[in-house]
């Protein structure tokens, strides 16, 4: 058997293998009671990459890397930049790449931050642009910045109903076929109500309310959910998505 074929079959094993994990109540149970548990202890802010906050799950940063490593992108844009751990994660995969930049979108980018990103070995990829991504002129910028080029996109900013479903509304034509939008945190809709009390989103009005909502007006995308089935335990159940046409 040749290394390929090898390969081939490595590769169904576990397509295989994932399906039977995302069929079984027993261990998504575990993963989902794993999550809201590990989240009262801000499990998810205990990591950096090259010296910066990332605020993300390793599974989703793994699955980040998987997609940027299938698509190859020209351009990857978030919605949310924060501290940059995460811009700067992207970054880091493109200049081993050789290839790509990154386009970060935040209403507000504090100075350390900015200090800190534009210092950064890698900022040579990376550009910011500071204000609301839903704002007309700044959607114009972006989707000027994207124009001819292939695209993945990344939400995380504010995770209201509406604000991502204007998000979804203005910047996921921009996503090349092929290619993905991932929408942080959908997993708020499946986490308990008083996880929230000094935010404006929760169980009704999140991430993934706007996702479904969109699906509904637009058939570009659909979900990946073996991706979904393969990690388990992530911020974004049914965020992946998945541009078929």
């Amino acid at each position: 058997m040749t290394d390929n074929n090898i390969h081939t079959a490595f590769e169904a094993e576990c397509q295989a293998e994932i399906a039977r994990q995302g069929d079984d109540q027993k261990v998504v149970g575990l993963a989902r009671d794993f999550f809201n548990e590990s989240a009262r202890h801000k499990y998810s802010y205990h990591f950096s990459w090259m010296g910066r906050p990332i605020i993300q799950l390793p599974q989703d940063m793994m699955a980040m890397q998987e997609i940027i490593w299938q698509v190859k992108p020209d351009l990857v844009i978030e919605c949310g930049i924060a501290h940059g751990g995460s811009i700067i994660y992207y970054a880091s995969l493109l200049e081993l790449q050789g290839h790509g930049e990154v386009l970060g979108i935040d209403l507000d980018i504090r100075p350390h931050n900015r200090e800190a990103i534009e210092s950064h070995p890698m900022a040579k990829r990376i550009k910011m642009i500071e204000g609301s991504s839903i704002d007309p002129a700044i959607a114009a910028q972006v989707q000027a910045a994207a124009k001819g080029k292939k695209v993945i996109l990344v939400l995380d900013s504010n995770h209201t109903h509406d604000h991502v479903l204007e998000e979804l509304r203005l910047y996921a034509p921009l996503v090349s076929a092929g290619s993905y939008c991932v929408v942080m945190d959908t997993v708020v809709e499946d986490m308990p109500a008083d996880f929230f009390p000094d935010r404006p989103w929760g169980p009704g009005d999140n991430p993934k309310t706007a996702v479904w909502k969109y699906l509904e007006e637009n058939k570009d995308f659909e979900i990946d959910r073996q991706l979904q089935n393969k990690l388990l335990i992530t911020v974004a159940p049914d965020g992946y998505l998945r541009r078929v046409r």
